[in-house]
C-alpha cells in the first residue's frame, strides 16, 4: 500500500461493502448500505459532493436518519444534524485472543435472546439480521444468554468486533472480556486483525480494551443528519 492510499479503517464502512461486505450493498451512485434489517451503516465518499447528497437522500428515503462517519463534509443546509458524539478507534497490538470453553456460536434462532439483551444493555445498534455480518458469541446461566460479542464492519484484512454486552446481574465477573478474547481468535484464525470503536465518553470499557491489548488509532466521531421530510424515495440497484 502506497503513502498516499488510504488506510481501510479510515473509512471502514465503505471498505467492508466494496469488500468482504459487498454481496451485502446496496448502491445509488458512489453511496452504498446495508440492508435495514442489517445495519444502519452507510458507505458514504469521504468528500461527497452535491450528487451524492442527492443519492444518500434517494437512497436512505425521505426523513431517514442517516449515519455519517468518515464524511469531512457537512450536509446540505437543509440536513438536519440530530446527532454528534466524539469517538475513538481502537486496533489489536497486543491482544491474548483465546478461545473460550463456556463461550457458545449464536445462530438465527438466538437473535429473539440476542434483541431481548441488546435491548437490555444498549451496545449500539443490533438489528434482526446483524447477525449475518459476522461471527457472533454469547454465554449462557441457567439456559439465558446472559453476555454476547461478535463481529461487525469487515474491511479487507480487518474485522471491527462489537455488540459487546452483559446482562446488568452478571457484570463484573468478566464475561464480556472473555467474549472479545474469543471473538478475537476466530478472527486472526482467519489471518485477520481485530479493530473495535467506543464513544470517547465510555471511558471504563476504553479502559477495558486497552488492558486487553487493544491501543488507540485514531480519534473518529459519529454523527446522523436526517434527510429532508420532502425528499422523494428513488429506484435502489444491489
Amino acid at each position: 500500500m502506497s503513502a498516499s492510499a488510504p488506510h481501510p479503517l479510515d473509512n471502514p464502512a465503505l471498505s467492508s461493502l466494496t469488500g468482504p461486505h459487498a454481496h451485502f450493498a446496496e448502491r445509488r451512485g458512489r453511496v452504498l448500505r446495508y440492508p435495514v434489517e442489517v445495519s444502519p451503516w452507510m458507505a458514504l465518499p469521504d468528500d461527497p459532493d452535491a450528487r451524492d447528497w442527492e443519492d444518500i437522500a434517494a437512497l436512505a428515503g425521505a426523513g431517514a436518519l442517516v449515519p455519517l462517519a468518515a464524511v469531512r463534509v457537512p450536509p446540505p443546509g437543509e440536513w438536519e444534524v440530530e446527532f454528534h458524539a466524539e469517538g475513538v478507534q481502537l486496533v489489536d497490538e497486543s491482544v491474548a485472543a483465546a478461545p473460550d470453553e463456556e463461550a457458545v456460536r449464536l445462530g438465527p434462532g438466538d437473535v429473539p435472546e440476542m434483541l431481548a439483551l441488546v435491548e437490555r444493555t444498549r451496545p449500539g445498534p443490533f438489528l434482526p439480521r446483524t447477525i449475518e455480518m459476522g461471527t457472533y458469541l454469547g454465554i449462557r446461566r441457567d439456559g439465558a444468554l446472559v453476555a454476547m460479542a461478535g463481529e461487525r464492519l469487515h474491511p479487507p484484512g480487518w474485522t471491527e468486533i462489537s455488540a459487546v454486552c452483559t446482562d446488568d446481574a452478571y457484570r463484573g465477573q468478566g464475561l464480556a472480556s472473555r467474549l472479545v478474547l474469543a471473538v478475537a481468535a476466530g478472527i486472526r484464525e482467519r489471518g485477520e486483525i481485530p479493530f473495535m470503536h467506543a464513544a470517547a465518553e465510555n471511558t471504563n470499557a476504553i479502559r477495558l480494551y486497552e488492558s486487553l491489548g487493544f491501543r488507540l488509532r485514531r480519534r473518529t466521531a459519529f454523527s446522523a443528519a436526517r434527510v429532508p421530510a420532502q425528499r422523494r424515495r428513488e429506484g435502489v440497484t444491489a
